[in-house]
């Protein structure tokens, strides 16, 4: 009897020993502030950013400044009334472009950058001017002014750009070259 009522007491125990694995608990658990206060801090600088730039608008009362879709604001300086064709993907642009503080102290003149060309959407240019070059038509020039985020952010270009600068640029389309690629969207 006894070691019946020992061979009872060994199985329970085994039997309530065999739980499924149990899964490890984290050592930190991790709130998610971090990443709010950098949305928070990031919304604050847009704000800023947008608010000299509407400032520079309303002070600058020789220009139509037009907003984009993607948070730029450009003035046409020439436009050209007769084509309508805007650059795509693909498509090969010849054009000229300058960058500026938005105090207009130049910072690349275009002489430094030269005659650019650029495949669309194809090659790293920073992403204001990429988006603002599908504006324009071949012989438009306009000014761009981009918020920081849309320059080159908070990183800067490890030269003469900070981290979070706004910037102003002025651009010259001087040629569009369709390709197949482009055609055939």
């Amino acid at each position: 009897m006894l070691k019946r009522y020992f061979l009872v007491i060994a199985v329970l125990l085994f039997i309530s020993g065999c739980g499924g694995p149990e899964p490890r608990r984290p050592v930190e658990v991790k709130s998610g502030s971090f990443i709010r206060e950098s949305v928070e801090r990031n919304r604050a600088l847009l704000a800023q950013e947008e608010e000299l730039i509407k400032a520079i608008i309303s002070a600058d009362t020789t220009r139509q400044y037009t907003t984009t879709d993607f948070g730029a604001w450009y003035s046409y300086a020439s436009q050209n009334q007769e084509d309508s064709y805007q650059p795509k993907e693909g498509d090969i642009v010849t054009m000229n472009y300058d960058i500026l503080s938005l105090q207009n102290d130049t910072i690349y003149s275009t002489e430094e950058i030269g005659e650019v060309l650029y495949n669309v959407d194809r090659e790293e240019i920073f992403n204001g001017l990429r988006l603002g070059v599908k504006l324009l038509k071949e012989g438009e020039r306009a000014t761009f002014l981009f918020p920081s985020h849309l320059a080159f952010g908070y990183h800067g270009d490890n030269d003469k750009i900070g981290p979070n600068v706004p910037l102003k640029s002025n651009v010259i389309i001087l040629k569009i070259e369709q390709t197949q690629d482009s055609i055939l969207k």
